[in-house]
């Protein structure tokens, strides 16, 4: 078994209406590979928002008086905080400098997903965010339809972003967003090396190759943000962000 992740170069700095289907196989072709059945495209959630228009100035937030009295506690620009509260379900935690909450798409994060770094390109981006994409599952499913309806191949495509972890340090990639690809893999009832009966095994595959394809993109100045995969070791199938969010009721930490 092998898997070999290949960072596509040549991807220019995506703008608002970008056609990323376009951009990915175009850069692709330049590596001189051939398209296989069961490839994956993993991308960075970053060029998604982008090519989205999800950069919001914060120039143009006003603040109500929960993102102020927050903002105090926290000591973060209350226009930020704005922001993260439209993002938000609820907030689950927060001390200075860091908001953990329950963003609209279900997960748990920190300051709900929204970054200040490779938002824009001319360097005068410090009152410039970018927010998570609206519905990454379709934004993976329009992208992979693309793709499959001008190559003909049954390919999978997957949108990863960073994420803490309650309890470790550093950050991660974990997928956000996918289309022709299962997020889990179910092996209870499968055999280990000694017969033994596996009773409990679920496995995040989606999270795990978003770890694996985002040590290949890099975290600051790589402009690598496509990453191709092969060898992915699990039939591809469809499979959901909902899939990989432990409901409320199952959280023992809440």
């Amino acid at each position: 078994m092998s898997l070999i992740l290949s960072a596509l170069e040549n991807i220019p700095l995506i703008r608002q209406g970008d056609n990323l289907a376009d951009i990915v196989l175009n850069a692709f072709e330049q590596m001189n590979v051939a398209l296989l059945d069961n490839d994956i495209f993993v991308l960075a959630q970053k060029i998604v928002s982008k090519a989205e228009g999800r950069i919001i100035n914060l120039a143009d937030v006003i603040p109500s008086q929960e993102a102020i009295e927050l903002a105090e506690k926290t000591e973060k620009d209350a226009r930020l905080v704005e922001l993260m509260l439209q993002e938000s379900n609820e907030v689950v935690r927060y001390r200075k400098n860091v908001i953990v909450v329950e963003h609209k798409l279900g997960f748990i994060c920190a300051n709900a997903g929204i970054d200040h770094s490779n938002v824009l390109g001319d360097g005068d981006n410090k009152d410039v965010v970018l927010l998570l994409p609206e519905n990454p599952d379709n934004s993976a499913k329009q992208i992979r339809d693309e793709i499959k309806k001008r190559t003909n191949k049954n390919i999978g495509v997957m949108i990863i972003d960073s994420h803490g972890r309650a309890w470790r340090n550093g950050t991660v990639g974990m997928c956000i967003g996918l289309s022709g690809i299962p997020a889990l893999i179910d092996e209870r009832g499968w055999k280990d090396l000694f017969g033994y009966t596996l009773q409990a095994t679920i496995v995040g595959v989606a999270d795990e190759l978003a770890a694996a394809t985002s040590l290949v993109m890099g975290q600051a100045a790589e402009g690598t943000p496509v990453v191709h995969a092969r060898g992915f070791p699990y039939p591809l199938g469809e499979g959901s962000l909902q899939e990989l969010i432990r409901p409320k009721d199952m959280d023992m930490f809440r």
